[in-house]
């Protein structure tokens, strides 16, 4: 078992009620450096027995947390930042390791884990009430109030940063949480959760149950004192965990995806445009909800703009995330063979690639950086998403056949505008479906902006002001004062 400087621990617990332990029956999950395909350390694996414990003391702990002064609440996920950035160090190379990101890009996701928290912490005190004008005689008002034991399904791909941006905004508006990481990924969460706790958060607001992908989450959703659900992850699953909120009569929030269209119009800055659609679509290997997978550009900048692309994409380097490449490996042998599939059908369906397409012979889950060129836009490569670093390329004639193959999609999370006319920027951003359109600069926004999808990319927003409510119930008092 190779034992990598940040990752501490030959094995893992659980951490319930401020404490790492065993699974109840003793079980583990191996998880594996996907640059080699090594094992890095193991984790307890929660059984339903750990989940309904973490759930108990969770639901206790709310008892007093939901009941701290906001501005003592605000203090605490202060601190926590404080500790994340005190120790981002450790936190991005864990992230590298067990994700296999680029470590530049762990040290990123590490910055917006804090910011997260620092910024949640400012929202904490400010979730102020309205008050309604019911004329003489009543006095009327609302209050906004914690719903109580929030459980959170973080995926792998951005594991730190994911587990922050439900968290935070969960326990600054008073509630508590169980979050059930990915089993490729846990230890990222497991160590936040143990340095929010030195960092003064009370034993059991925040609880951690690592565990099989399927099952251990289906317990946590499935449970009755449950009394909201986020899920970020695939449409399949997400439909499946909305089904057991629902029956539970939950609040549920799901982010599950996209294919996201990046319109590259004839008066785009040529060499920016070619930049952003590389950062948007390999960053992380693809594996972003987020990433601009499909690129639609006009006819008359098409052999530029093709020629420019594939010159940076071979230019592109791949290797270990800890040696800071510009693409990493995908996170599993699993994921591996998914977008090998994937390739496959590229080839079937649109021909050999421009660029890339195929597996690296070496230890690791390594794909090269890939590019289908003339792909039609009802194509499974255009339409499905890969999550990996795979792109395709059509092309259009005007504004209103861009805008109808960018929403000619399931999906709707976000899409990306190149263009230096102004009036067509809000044009276009004005009849994309999406839930947030990026212009000139992919990945544009950050923690305040509000994220999230139309159509079957989800439910609910992520990030900024709004996002602290999906986690607070409304509650109104009428008062007659005769």
């Amino acid at each position: 078992m190779v034992h990598a400087s940040a990752i501490e621990n030959e094995e893992y617990g659980l951490w319930v009620d401020g404490t790492e332990r065993p699974a109840d029956d003793g079980e583990t999950l191996t998880v594996e450096d996907p640059a080699t395909g090594e094992a890095l350390t193991c984790v307890a694996a929660a059984t339903e027995a750990d989940v309904a414990t973490a759930v108990s003391v969770a639901a206790t702990a709310g008892e007093e947390w939901g009941a701290t002064l906001p501005k003592e609440r605000s203090r605490t996920l202060l601190a926590i930042a404080e500790a994340i950035r005190e120790h981002a160090a450790r936190l991005a190379e864990i992230e590298t390791l067990e994700n296999g990101k680029p470590h530049s890009e762990a040290r990123d996701q590490v910055r917006r884990c804090a910011r997260h928290f620092e910024y949640y912490a400012g929202e904490a005190d400010k979730l102020e009430g309205d008050s309604i004008p019911l004329g003489d005689g009543y006095v009327d008002y609302t209050v906004h109030e914690p719903l109580g034991v929030t459980a959170h399904i973080v995926p792998w791909n951005v594991p730190i940063y994911l587990f922050a941006r439900s968290v935070a905004p969960a326990l600054a508006a008073g509630n508590t949480a169980v979050v059930k990481p990915a089993e490729e990924t846990p230890i990222g969460a497991l160590t936040v959760a143990r340095l929010a706790e030195e960092a003064g958060l009370p034993s059991g607001v925040l609880n951690v149950v690592p565990g099989d992908g399927v099952e251990a989450g289906a317990m946590l959703t499935a449970h009755p004192d449950i009394d909201c659900v986020t899920f970020t992850g695939s449409g399949a699953t997400g439909r499946e965990v909305a089904k057991s909120a629902v029956s539970n009569v939950n609040e549920v929030h799901l982010e599950l995806g996209g294919k996201s269209p990046l319109l590259v119009f004839p008066d785009a800055d040529p060499d920016r445009a070619v930049e952003e659609t590389v950062r948007g679509i390999f960053t992380n290997a693809g594996q972003v909800c987020s990433a601009s997978s499909r690129v639609l550009v006009h006819e008359d900048v098409h052999d530029e703009y093709v020629k420019r692309l594939a010159d940076a994409v071979e230019g592109l380097s791949v290797g270990p995330g800890i040696d800071d490449p510009d693409v990493g490996p995908l996170v599993s042998d699993e994921h591996q063979e998914r977008v090998g599939e994937y390739l496959e059908v590229g080839r079937e369906t649109v021909g050999e690639p421009l660029v890339g397409g195929a597996a690296f012979d070496r230890p690791g889950y390594f794909v090269e950086p890939t590019v289908f060129d003339h792909v039609d836009n009802d194509s499974r490569i255009a339409q499905e998403e890969v999550f990996g670093p795979v792109l395709t390329v059509g092309t259009f004639t005007d504004e209103s056949e861009a805008v109808r193959l960018a929403n000619d999609t399931r999906y709707g999370l976000v899409a990306g505008v190149m263009t230096r006319d102004v009036g067509r920027a809000h044009r276009v951003a004005r009849d994309l479906e999406a839930g947030q359109v990026y212009v000139n600069e992919w990945f544009a926004g950050g923690n305040e902006t509000p994220f999230g999808g139309y159509k079957e990319s989800g439910i609910g927003r992520e990030n900024g002001r709004q996002a602290i409510h999906n986690y607070t119930q409304l509650k109104n008092v009428c008062v007659r004062l005769d």
